[in-house]
């Protein structure tokens, strides 16, 4: 696709390319989603029971959201017997920790789908970062690696492509990561005096798009038994509630704009659904409108990459020892 800084370009994915409607069937697999009692992450998921799954995991910070959005999957597929509800928040690594140890005892685990995320334009501090830094970033990571191995044992043991997906974005490209130029990265964008709030969010997806690519390069230079696809889609811009706080004219103006170019949530999930079907030559790339998309230059920068994932090593050793062994 052209170069996600083209308004053409935008306007042409959005108005032009229609993700393919899912129809790969996905039966006996155990599936987890993040982030699925609304939006992307609940259309996915009711895609994925739809097409057959065995067992489809939510996870949710609010339960009663989470019980709510498993009905509403039910009601829409006639399948029941299939959701399950389990508790994850991602504002704090107890939690992730928790539901990764839980999960552990499955008896398989064919996809993990990190969708979950925050919008935020408010400072604040969970655990020993920004929140959004904590909760796009360091928890998903965390999350994946410590279920890496639930992935790879089941690849083995049923002689299958477990995948492992990412639920990024286009606005990747509209940050200019000027914090790279900080000694310590991390540091500066706990910083409350030099936050940059209004792209933060675009920052936070950048990071994870880096980390993305240095997981997906490990594994493949990885010994272990049992291959993992890693990949990161692109919903586009997507009818969601991303922007819930925002009021006023601001919020207006928004609504206005987003019913004029937004994508709706269910086609915006096919892109997902699309990366969690994705064979060996999605491994470690971006997937755009559902094909190998063109990244920004600055998440071809291997050197920065480098820095990103030394120091986001460093804080997830630190919050679980050992877990790079993982990879």
């Amino acid at each position: 696709m052209p170069d996600m800084q083209s308004p053409i370009a935008f306007l042409r994915s959005q108005f032009f390319s229609i993700p393919p409607y899912p129809t790969k069937k996905y039966t006996g697999q155990t599936i987890i989603v993040t982030g699925s009692n609304a939006g992307l992450g609940l259309e996915a998921s009711r895609h994925f029971v739809r097409l057959d799954a065995a067992k489809v995991i939510l996870a949710v910070r609010n339960l009663e959201k989470g019980e709510a959005a498993k009905r509403s999957i039910e009601e829409a597929t006639g399948r029941t017997g299939v959701v399950q509800v389990w508790q994850l928040d991602l504002a704090h690594y107890e939690s992730v920790k928790h539901f990764a140890k839980r999960a552990q005892g499955l008896e398989r685990l064919d996809i993990l789908v990190e969708n979950a995320g925050i919008v935020t334009f408010n400072f604040s501090i969970m655990e020993d970062n920004e929140s959004s830094i904590t909760t796009n970033v360091v928890s998903p990571i965390l999350h994946s690696l410590l279920l890496l191995p639930k992935l790879r044992e089941t690849g083995a043991k049923f002689n299958t492509l477990p995948r492992l997906v990412f639920v990024t974005s286009f606005v990747h490209w509209m940050t200019q990561f000027p914090e790279r130029e900080e000694e310590k990265i991390f540091e500066a964008l706990a910083d409350e005096k030099k936050a940059r709030m209004d792209d933060r969010y675009n920052l936070s997806k950048l990071l994870e798009m880096y980390a993305v690519q240095e997981i997906a390069e490990q594994i493949t230079a990885s010994p272990k038994k049992g291959k993992v696809v890693v990949n990161h889609s692109n919903p586009g811009w997507v009818i969601t509630e991303v922007m819930r706080e925002w009021t006023g004219l601001k919020l207006f103006i928004f609504k206005i704009f987003r019913t004029i170019f937004a994508r709706s949530t269910e086609v915006g999930s096919r892109t997902t659904v699309n990366a969690a079907e994705g064979g060996e030559e999605t491994h470690g790339q971006f997937l755009d409108d559902c094909t190998i998309g063109e990244r920004s230059p600055l998440l071809q920068d291997k050197e920065v990459q480098k820095r990103v994932w030394s120091e986001l090593a460093e804080k997830l050793e630190n919050i679980q020892p050992g877990i790079l062994q993982n990879l």
